[in-house]
Protein backbone atom coordinates (compact mmCIF):
# COMPACT_ATOMS: atom_id res chain seq x y z
CA UNK A 1 0.00 0.00 0.00
CA UNK A 2 1.54 3.40 -0.58
CA UNK A 3 2.17 5.90 1.90
CA UNK A 4 -0.08 9.09 2.21
CA UNK A 5 0.19 12.31 4.06
CA UNK A 6 -3.35 13.31 5.31
CA UNK A 7 -3.49 17.29 6.06
CA UNK A 8 -6.71 17.66 8.35
CA UNK A 9 -6.63 21.70 8.67
CA UNK A 10 -10.18 21.68 8.40
CA UNK A 11 -12.87 20.16 10.73
CA UNK A 12 -14.77 17.26 8.51
CA UNK A 13 -12.02 17.48 5.94
CA UNK A 14 -8.86 16.69 4.50
CA UNK A 15 -6.51 16.24 1.67
CA UNK A 16 -3.92 13.93 0.71
CA UNK A 17 -0.66 13.59 -0.98
CA UNK A 18 0.59 10.26 -1.83
CA UNK A 19 4.57 10.19 -0.52
CA UNK A 20 7.06 8.91 -3.06
CA UNK A 21 10.01 9.45 -0.42
CA UNK A 22 10.50 11.48 2.51
CA UNK A 23 13.43 14.16 2.28
CA UNK A 24 13.35 15.31 5.64
CA UNK A 25 11.29 15.12 8.72
CA UNK A 26 12.32 16.53 12.54
CA UNK A 27 10.75 19.24 15.39
CA UNK A 28 12.65 22.18 14.95
CA UNK A 29 12.45 25.05 17.91
CA UNK A 30 8.83 25.92 16.83
CA UNK A 31 7.35 23.24 15.11
CA UNK A 32 7.31 20.19 13.52
CA UNK A 33 8.66 20.13 9.97
CA UNK A 34 8.94 17.49 6.89
CA UNK A 35 9.70 17.81 3.25
CA UNK A 36 8.73 14.75 1.19
CA UNK A 37 8.65 13.97 -2.55
CA UNK A 38 4.93 13.61 -3.91
CA UNK A 39 4.07 11.61 -6.92
CA UNK A 40 1.91 14.60 -8.32
CA UNK A 41 2.87 17.62 -6.83
CA UNK A 42 6.49 17.63 -6.54
CA UNK A 43 8.21 18.15 -3.35
CA UNK A 44 6.36 18.97 -0.22
CA UNK A 45 6.36 21.27 2.80
CA UNK A 46 4.53 20.81 5.52
CA UNK A 47 4.76 22.48 9.19
CA UNK A 48 2.94 21.03 12.04
CA UNK A 49 0.59 18.51 9.89
CA UNK A 50 -0.01 21.45 7.71
CA UNK A 51 0.69 21.82 3.53
CA UNK A 52 2.39 25.19 3.76
CA UNK A 53 4.08 24.52 -0.26
CA UNK A 54 4.32 22.46 -3.12
CA UNK A 55 7.15 22.62 -6.07
CA UNK A 56 3.46 22.45 -8.31
CA UNK A 57 1.66 25.31 -7.67
CA UNK A 58 3.95 27.66 -5.71
CA UNK A 59 4.54 30.02 -8.46
CA UNK A 60 0.49 31.55 -8.44
CA UNK A 61 0.90 32.29 -4.60
CA UNK A 62 4.08 33.48 -4.79
CA UNK A 63 3.37 35.48 -8.00
CA UNK A 64 0.15 37.30 -6.74
CA UNK A 65 1.39 38.15 -2.78
CA UNK A 66 4.28 39.57 -4.59
CA UNK A 67 3.49 41.47 -7.57
CA UNK A 68 -0.55 42.48 -6.94
CA UNK A 69 1.06 45.07 -4.57
CA UNK A 70 5.45 45.49 -5.99
CA UNK A 71 2.86 46.73 -9.61
CA UNK A 72 0.55 48.47 -7.62
CA UNK A 73 3.01 50.86 -5.98
CA UNK A 74 5.24 51.20 -8.60
CA UNK A 75 8.26 52.49 -6.69
CA UNK A 76 9.09 50.47 -3.93
CA UNK A 77 12.66 50.62 -2.60
CA UNK A 78 12.14 48.82 0.96
CA UNK A 79 10.18 45.32 0.97
CA UNK A 80 9.27 43.65 4.36
CA UNK A 81 8.60 40.26 4.13
CA UNK A 82 7.24 38.28 7.13
CA UNK A 83 7.90 34.72 7.23
CA UNK A 84 8.31 32.69 4.07
CA UNK A 85 11.06 31.10 4.94
CA UNK A 86 10.51 28.64 2.01
CA UNK A 87 12.08 31.85 -0.10
CA UNK A 88 9.57 31.70 -2.99
CA UNK A 89 8.41 35.59 -1.67
CA UNK A 90 11.84 36.82 -1.65
CA UNK A 91 12.58 35.21 -5.00
CA UNK A 92 9.66 37.15 -7.28
CA UNK A 93 10.14 40.34 -4.92
CA UNK A 94 14.10 40.63 -5.52
CA UNK A 95 12.82 39.73 -9.56
CA UNK A 96 12.12 43.78 -9.47
CA UNK A 97 14.92 45.80 -10.37
CA UNK A 98 13.92 48.95 -8.33
CA UNK A 99 13.76 47.42 -5.02
CA UNK A 100 16.74 48.01 -3.12
CA UNK A 101 16.29 46.48 -0.12
CA UNK A 102 14.26 43.35 1.03
CA UNK A 103 14.56 42.38 4.83
CA UNK A 104 12.87 39.01 5.60
CA UNK A 105 11.57 38.15 8.94
CA UNK A 106 11.74 34.35 9.92
CA UNK A 107 11.01 33.38 12.87
CA UNK A 108 12.27 29.39 12.60
CA UNK A 109 16.09 29.45 10.74
CA UNK A 110 15.35 25.75 10.60
CA UNK A 111 12.92 26.37 7.92
CA UNK A 112 14.75 28.86 5.43
CA UNK A 113 17.84 25.93 5.75
CA UNK A 114 15.76 23.07 4.54
CA UNK A 115 13.76 24.77 2.15
CA UNK A 116 17.30 25.83 0.91
CA UNK A 117 18.72 22.28 0.50
CA UNK A 118 15.32 20.25 -0.18
CA UNK A 119 13.37 22.99 -2.21
CA UNK A 120 16.16 24.67 -3.91
CA UNK A 121 13.82 26.30 -6.95
CA UNK A 122 11.47 28.09 -4.34
CA UNK A 123 14.01 30.83 -3.40
CA UNK A 124 16.33 30.30 -6.68
CA UNK A 125 19.91 31.76 -5.04
CA UNK A 126 17.55 34.97 -3.41
CA UNK A 127 19.06 34.51 -0.05
CA UNK A 128 22.27 34.53 -1.60
CA UNK A 129 21.22 38.36 -3.13
CA UNK A 130 22.97 40.98 -2.01
CA UNK A 131 19.95 42.83 -1.53
CA UNK A 132 18.36 40.65 0.40
CA UNK A 133 18.55 40.88 4.63
CA UNK A 134 17.64 37.93 6.44
CA UNK A 135 16.36 38.69 10.25
CA UNK A 136 15.83 35.37 12.52
CA UNK A 137 13.05 36.59 14.79
CA UNK A 138 9.38 37.00 15.22
CA UNK A 139 7.88 38.90 13.04
CA UNK A 140 5.18 40.77 15.15
CA UNK A 141 8.30 41.45 17.89
CA UNK A 142 10.11 43.55 14.72
CA UNK A 143 7.30 45.67 13.25
CA UNK A 144 6.50 46.77 17.11
CA UNK A 145 10.24 47.57 17.73
CA UNK A 146 12.42 48.50 14.90
CA UNK A 147 12.97 52.24 13.63
CA UNK A 148 12.83 51.05 9.75
CA UNK A 149 9.87 52.16 7.39
CA UNK A 150 9.14 50.01 4.17
CA UNK A 151 7.17 50.85 0.86
CA UNK A 152 5.76 47.29 0.90
CA UNK A 153 5.32 44.91 3.58
CA UNK A 154 4.07 41.17 3.29
CA UNK A 155 2.71 38.73 5.68
CA UNK A 156 3.44 35.02 3.99
CA UNK A 157 2.57 33.26 7.21
CA UNK A 158 1.61 29.68 8.62
CA UNK A 159 -2.43 29.89 9.26
CA UNK A 160 -3.21 31.41 12.40
CA UNK A 161 -2.31 28.19 14.08
CA UNK A 162 0.51 27.79 16.29
CA UNK A 163 3.50 30.25 15.55
CA UNK A 164 1.03 32.24 12.80
CA UNK A 165 -1.22 33.61 15.01
CA UNK A 166 0.07 36.73 16.33
CA UNK A 167 0.07 37.68 12.66
CA UNK A 168 -3.33 38.15 12.06
CA UNK A 169 -4.07 40.12 15.49
CA UNK A 170 -4.52 43.50 16.05
CA UNK A 171 -1.13 44.33 17.81
CA UNK A 172 0.30 42.91 14.80
CA UNK A 173 -1.40 44.98 12.64
CA UNK A 174 -0.51 48.52 14.38
CA UNK A 175 3.03 47.08 13.98
CA UNK A 176 2.37 46.82 10.27
CA UNK A 177 1.07 50.29 10.29
CA UNK A 178 3.60 52.38 11.93
CA UNK A 179 6.54 50.69 9.66
CA UNK A 180 4.41 51.52 6.25
CA UNK A 181 5.79 54.45 4.50
CA UNK A 182 3.23 57.20 3.38
CA UNK A 183 1.23 55.33 0.50
CA UNK A 184 2.59 52.21 1.73
CA UNK A 185 0.85 48.59 1.15
CA UNK A 186 0.51 45.43 3.10
CA UNK A 187 -0.44 42.87 1.82
CA UNK A 188 -1.16 39.23 3.74
CA UNK A 189 -2.34 35.83 2.92
CA UNK A 190 -5.89 34.97 4.53
CA UNK A 191 -6.68 31.43 3.99
CA UNK A 192 -9.01 29.82 1.98
CA UNK A 193 -12.20 32.18 2.52
CA UNK A 194 -14.85 29.52 1.34
CA UNK A 195 -13.47 27.05 4.33
CA UNK A 196 -12.09 29.91 6.65
CA UNK A 197 -14.83 32.30 6.35
CA UNK A 198 -14.22 34.10 9.58
CA UNK A 199 -10.60 34.67 9.08
CA UNK A 200 -11.65 37.33 6.17
CA UNK A 201 -14.03 38.88 8.38
CA UNK A 202 -12.05 39.10 11.55
CA UNK A 203 -9.62 40.38 9.17
CA UNK A 204 -11.27 43.30 7.38
CA UNK A 205 -12.73 44.57 10.98
CA UNK A 206 -8.95 44.73 12.75
CA UNK A 207 -7.63 46.55 9.82
CA UNK A 208 -10.32 48.55 9.16
CA UNK A 209 -9.52 51.12 11.80
CA UNK A 210 -6.11 51.82 10.29
CA UNK A 211 -6.33 52.19 7.41
CA UNK A 212 -8.26 54.27 4.79
CA UNK A 213 -8.08 51.78 2.30
CA UNK A 214 -8.62 48.09 2.90
CA UNK A 215 -9.89 45.11 1.09
CA UNK A 216 -8.47 41.86 -0.68
CA UNK A 217 -8.00 39.96 -3.79
CA UNK A 218 -7.59 36.10 -4.43
CA UNK A 219 -6.28 33.57 -6.63
CA UNK A 220 -6.73 29.89 -6.82
CA UNK A 221 -4.03 27.27 -5.24
CA UNK A 222 -4.64 23.88 -6.29
CA UNK A 223 -2.93 23.16 -2.99
CA UNK A 224 -4.87 25.13 -0.60
CA UNK A 225 -8.01 23.10 -0.90
CA UNK A 226 -11.78 24.69 -0.98
CA UNK A 227 -12.02 27.67 -3.16
CA UNK A 228 -10.13 30.70 -3.50
CA UNK A 229 -6.95 31.86 -1.37
CA UNK A 230 -7.62 34.89 -0.48
CA UNK A 231 -4.82 37.58 0.33
CA UNK A 232 -5.91 40.72 2.52
CA UNK A 233 -5.12 44.62 1.28
CA UNK A 234 -4.36 47.31 3.40
CA UNK A 235 -3.02 51.10 2.46
CA UNK A 236 -3.84 54.46 2.71
CA UNK A 237 -3.17 55.28 -0.88
CA UNK A 238 -7.22 54.23 -2.29
CA UNK A 239 -5.59 54.96 -5.48
CA UNK A 240 -3.24 51.91 -5.51
CA UNK A 241 -5.90 49.46 -6.00
CA UNK A 242 -7.17 51.59 -8.74
CA UNK A 243 -4.50 51.31 -10.57
CA UNK A 244 -5.33 51.34 -14.35
CA UNK A 245 -4.77 48.50 -16.41
CA UNK A 246 -2.23 50.52 -19.03
CA UNK A 247 0.04 51.76 -15.94
CA UNK A 248 -0.24 47.71 -15.01
CA UNK A 249 0.20 46.91 -18.55
CA UNK A 250 3.10 49.11 -19.16
CA UNK A 251 5.21 48.75 -15.68
CA UNK A 252 5.04 44.95 -16.32
CA UNK A 253 6.39 44.97 -19.63
CA UNK A 254 9.19 47.69 -18.44
CA UNK A 255 10.23 45.56 -15.45
CA UNK A 256 10.93 42.35 -18.18
CA UNK A 257 9.79 40.16 -15.25
CA UNK A 258 8.65 36.69 -17.02
CA UNK A 259 5.48 35.26 -14.72
CA UNK A 260 3.42 31.84 -14.85
CA UNK A 261 0.58 33.66 -13.80
CA UNK A 262 0.60 37.06 -12.79
CA UNK A 263 -0.56 39.34 -15.69
CA UNK A 264 -2.20 42.67 -15.44
CA UNK A 265 -5.48 41.86 -16.47
CA UNK A 266 -5.30 39.02 -13.75
CA UNK A 267 -4.09 41.67 -11.18
CA UNK A 268 -7.44 43.70 -11.84
CA UNK A 269 -9.52 41.31 -12.37
CA UNK A 270 -8.61 39.41 -8.63
CA UNK A 271 -9.86 42.09 -6.34
CA UNK A 272 -13.29 41.16 -7.93
CA UNK A 273 -14.91 38.93 -4.87
CA UNK A 274 -17.55 36.48 -4.82
CA UNK A 275 -20.94 37.26 -3.58
CA UNK A 276 -20.56 35.34 -0.22
CA UNK A 277 -17.33 36.71 0.53
CA UNK A 278 -18.55 40.29 -0.69
CA UNK A 279 -21.39 39.71 1.85
CA UNK A 280 -19.23 38.37 4.44
CA UNK A 281 -17.53 41.55 4.64
CA UNK A 282 -20.93 43.63 4.58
Amino acid sequence: MSEWFNETLHNGYHQGFEVAEVLFENKTDHQHLVIFESTSFGRVMALDGIIQTTERDEFIYHEMLAHVPLFAHGQAKDVLIIGGGDGGLLREVLKHQNVERAVQVEIDQAVIDMCVKYLPNHSAGAYDNPRAEIVINDGIEYVKTTDRQFDIILSDSTDPIGPGEVLFTSPFYEGIKRCLKPGGIFAAQNGVAFMQPDEVSTTNKRLSPLFTDTGFYSAPVPTYIGGLMTFAWASDNAAARQTALATLEQRYQDSGIQTRYYNPALHQGSFALPQYLVDSLS
